[in-house]
Formats: structure tokens, C-alpha cells, sequence
């Protein structure tokens, strides 16, 4: 982890570069097709999602969730990927419900830059690496 400053720019950047933000998703939805049979099952996407802790935590401090409504939230994130509800997610509907997400990141955060905690390896990390090249850094 590291502490980072970004702004929506940095964001949108990332995912207007094609290229870098298209190779991170082809990355990251290759480490998570566990079987490699080219779809997210709901259990691939969930240990995933689990990780992240964005339902086990407020502001970084454990919470106590009801394990129905973590499986009820978790189901329906992966329903939004999931756009032709075949229940599998293929590389196209994980890519455009990323940068949707991206794209949503971006502006609620604006362009006022702000000070973040990013895991290594994450998208919002990958934007901010990418920003800094771009400047030479």
C-alpha cells in the first residue's frame, strides 16, 4: 500500500488510454478466470470482491455485517457485470462495467486532488503510475 494524490483527471486518463487500461483488464480478468474457461463464474468474482472488504469496513475500521445482506450486496454487484444475465461474466461486460465504475470514480472525485491509501496492483494505482510516467517521473 501506499499513500498517493490523484483527482478524477488521473482516472479519467487511465481508462481513455486504451491500450494501459486494456491490457490491466485483460490482467486482472485473467488472474481471476481460475478454470481459464474465458468467463468470471459468480464464485471467481466473489473472492475478488471479498477482498476488496468495501462492505467489512467503514473508513478502514472493521464492521459487523450481516452475513445475508454482504451475499445479497455481493450478488448484485455481480449482476451489474453480468449485462446479458447468462449468469457468467465475459471479458467484454467485465471491461465496460470496470471503466463504468472508473468513470464514475472519476467524477465523483473532481479535480480537486485528494490524498488515497491504494493497494499495489490496483487500478486506481495503475492510473496514478501511469499519470507519473506521462511526467516524466
Amino acid at each position: 500500500m501506499s499513500v498517493e494524490v490523484l483527482d478524477g483527471a488521473t482516472i479519467l486518463g487511465f481508462v481513455e488510454d486504451e491500450a494501459a487500461f486494456d491490457s490491466s483488464i485483460n490482467d486482472l480478468f485473467a488472474q481471476l478466470d481460475i478454470n481459464h474457461d474465458g468467463l468470471l463464474s459468480y464464485s471467481e468474482m466473489l473472492k475478488e470482491l471479498q477482498s476488496l472488504r468495501v462492505f467489512e469496513t467503514h473508513f478502514g475500521v472493521d464492521v459487523k455485517t450481516d452475513p445475508d445482506e454482504l451475499n445479497r450486496m455481493y450478488g448484485s454487484l455481480f449482476v451489474q457485470f453480468d449485462r446479458d444475465s447468462n449468469g457468467a461474466v465475459d471479458l467484454e461486460e467485465f471491461k465496460e462495467e470496470t471503466k463504468r465504475m472508473m468513470l464514475a470514480m472519476a467524477n465523483g472525485l473532481g479535480f480537486l486532488p485528494v490524498q488515497m491509501v491504494l493497494e499495489e496492483g490496483s487500478f486506481l494505482k495503475k492510473a496514478v503510475e501511469r499519470e507519473l510516467s506521462k511526467a516524466g517521473f
